[in-house]
Formats: structure tokens, C-alpha cells, sequence
């Protein structure tokens, strides 16, 4: 190897060193700070629960790529079914993906509440839920709750109440069941980098994608 290439070499090596120790430092910071954040806020078990007016059903796909039931999305239907039979709230906003005509994650939702014996008329759709950060934020902006309960898995939870929190909402979460041991390490790769990215969009100041019209929760 020529001495250029080298040397061009070893700098594109202490480079890569460099990022990904910053990287896993950042992962690390993320990790403690939401785990701080969120302490004495998120519950499995219903009893311990605060009551408070709604509850915040985070959207995932119904379905898997194959075609098979997602286990993310029915148990955290069965949990904010669990909570409103509860007595834990009195409304609760199904907030998902609908971005194309033949997905609608909120729509889904409502329909697998009302199956679990939930009353029509207690379930809101927020059809722009994009991600968890503008679900959580229309939650305010659009519904007019400042105080809610997050229903989503764990890992999920943590963040969303974090992202809560950081913008002045009083956010409690209700764990739902996972999906199984390989699906839980799926889901812990993924959620790394997406608590890296809250404080980044908390740094940034960033918006929901959309706004709209408010709607009024008959409380």
C-alpha cells in the first residue's frame, strides 16, 4: 500500500472510531435520561394506575408483512380496553398512520375496541399520528388534553411519556403484553436510535407534521 493511501487509510479509521463511539455515547445519554424522565410514570398493572380523562392509543399496522396478526397491535387494544372497563378514563384517541388509502391504522383501532365491548361513542380517531411525537402533541393541540394515559408497550412508553413531559402534558402509560422474545429484540434494535432521535427533535424543536381543526372530547 502506498504511503497516501495509507495514511488516507488509518484517518478513515480513527474516523470510524470517532463516530461510533459518539454514536454509543449518545445511545448511552439517551438511555439513562429516559429512563429518569419516566420513572414513577409508567404502570403494568391497572390498579396502580392515576385516573385521568383519556387515554392514548400509540397506532401500529394490524397486520405483518406476511399477513399475520401483529401482537403489538391487539394487545395494546386489549389494554386500553382493560382501562376504560376500568373506570381509568372516560374517552379514548386511537392516533395512527393513514397515510394511504388502503392503510388506516386508526380506523382499525376503533373497530378492535368496539369488538373488546368498547362504546363508539368513548373512541376518537386521530388520523395524522405519524409518529409518536405528533400523536402526543394533537394530543393537546387538536383533542385539548393536557392529561392522558399512553397506552403502548414498554419500551414505547417510556419515550412517548419523556416526549410528554418535555412539552408540558401530565402523560402517565399503561404497558401492553409484547409480542414475543424475537419480536422484543427487533423492537429493542429499532427503539435505540429512536430515543437518540427524541432528544435530537426535543433539541430542534420539532412540530407534528400537521395541524387541524380541535375536536371535543364529550367528558
Amino acid at each position: 500500500m502506498k504511503p497516501n493511501r495509507h495514511n488516507l487509510f488509518r484517518r478513515l479509521l480513527r474516523w470510524s472510531f470517532a463516530v461510533a463511539a459518539l454514536a454509543l455515547a449518545a445511545i448511552a445519554a439517551s438511555e439513562t435520561a429516559v429512563a429518569l424522565l419516566s420513572r414513577g410514570r409508567v404502570f403494568a398493572a391497572v390498579e396502580e394506575l392515576p385516573a385521568k380523562p383519556a387515554a392514548l392509543v400509540l397506532g401500529t399496522s394490524q397486520y405483518l408483512s406476511g399477513g399475520s396478526p401483529n401482537l403489538y397491535f391487539y394487545n395494546r387494544v386489549h389494554a386500553a380496553a382493560v382501562l376504560w372497563r376500568a373506570g381509568k378514563v372516560g374517552a379514548i384517541v386511537v392516533s395512527g398512520d393513514n397515510s394511504r388509502p388502503d392503510y388506516n391504522e386508526p380506523d382499525a383501532m376503533r373497530e378492535a375496541l368496539v369488538a373488546e365491548g368498547v362504546p363508539a361513542e368513548v373512541i376518537y380517531t386521530d388520523y395524522a399520528g405519524f409518529r409518536t411525537l405528533d400523536s402526543v402533541v394533537r394530543m393537546r393541540e387538536i383533542f385539548g388534553q393536557s392529561a392522558f394515559i399512553v397506552v403502548s408497550q414498554e419500551f414505547h412508553n417510556r419515550r412517548a411519556v419523556v416526549l410528554a413531559r418535555a412539552h408540558g402534558l401530565d402523560a402517565a402509560a399503561f404497558n401492553a403484553e409484547g409480542a414475543g422474545r424475537i419480536n422484543g429484540i427487533r423492537m429493542w434494535l429499532r427503539e435505540r436510535p429512536a430515543r437518540v432521535k427524541l432528544f435530537l427533535d426535543l433539541a430542534f424543536g420539532k412540530k407534528p407534521r400537521f395541524s387541524g381543526e380541535p375536536i371535543e372530547i364529550a367528558l
